[in-house]
């Protein structure tokens, strides 16, 4: 891998799911991480939508979001603020062509994504957009294409499991830096038993390292890899 795009719905998601891998690799590969939803205005009702305590929101996740990343030491970021938890009412035509300009654009050879087995419906969304646009064509020239978990969300998908088949083997202070990282999103993170919690990052990472055969790890599912 040298050049990584990691498609997310909602910022956070990205740490979630590869915060670790970001950590390891981060001085070796280019990334690049696109937000398709701002993660925010969800937590809104309709009529307060246009009000400015929810662009304040927006902004403070956008800026959660750049903090966090540049801890992992990726600078390469874009946000596009579709609405969050309202994917749904977007032409997934239209998120395709987001995703197709930015594979054009930065030319990845890895693409990781949400899987479609998520209990958030963006989520799933997101996942069948980036599959869409990653169909082996003339102007595509992305190799593998991965699926990553969601604390919170891919768990919570009690009739249908994540279930990986890549594992990725991390230390512990990558593991340090994957939940230094997500600590700058305050919204988002609280105390354990909820999952997006410290302790909720290490055992995670612990599960996935026993699964694999070492102390921590993350796990992916590889869905598609052509050799070019």
């Amino acid at each position: 891998m040298k050049r990584v795009l990691i498609v997310s719905a909602h910022p956070d998601d990205d740490i979630l799911g590869c915060g670790g891998f970001m950590a390891k690799y981060s001085s070796s590969v280019k990334f690049k991480v696109i937000f398709i939803a701002e993660g925010s205005s969800c937590r809104f009702s309709e009529a307060e939508l246009g009000k400015k305590e929810v662009s304040d929101a927006i902004n403070r996740r956008n800026t959660s979001g750049i903090k966090a990343l540049d801890i992992l030491g990726v600078k390469n970021v874009e946000f596009y603020n579709l609405p969050c938890g309202r994917l749904d009412q977007i032409p997934i035509i239209n998120i395709n062509k987001i995703i197709e300009q930015e594979i054009i654009q930065f030319e990845p050879d890895t693409l990781f994504t949400h899987s479609e087995n998520d209990a958030n419906n963006d989520h799933k969304i997101v996942s069948k957009a980036s599959i869409m646009a990653t169909r082996p064509n003339a102007n595509n020239f992305v190799e593998k294409v991965f699926q990553y978990e969601i604390l919170s969300s891919s768990e919570w998908k009690f009739t249908e499991a994540f279930l990986p088949n890549y594992f990725e083997a991390l230390t512990g202070d990558q593991i340090k830096l994957k939940w230094d990282a997500l600590a700058e999103y305050e919204t988002e993170v609280k105390k354990f038993p909820f999952p997006r919690s410290y302790e909720g990052i290490v055992s995670l990472a612990k599960y996935r390292g026993m699964q694999s055969g070492c102390e921590f790890a993350e796990a992916y599912r590889l869905i598609r890899h052509i050799r070019i």
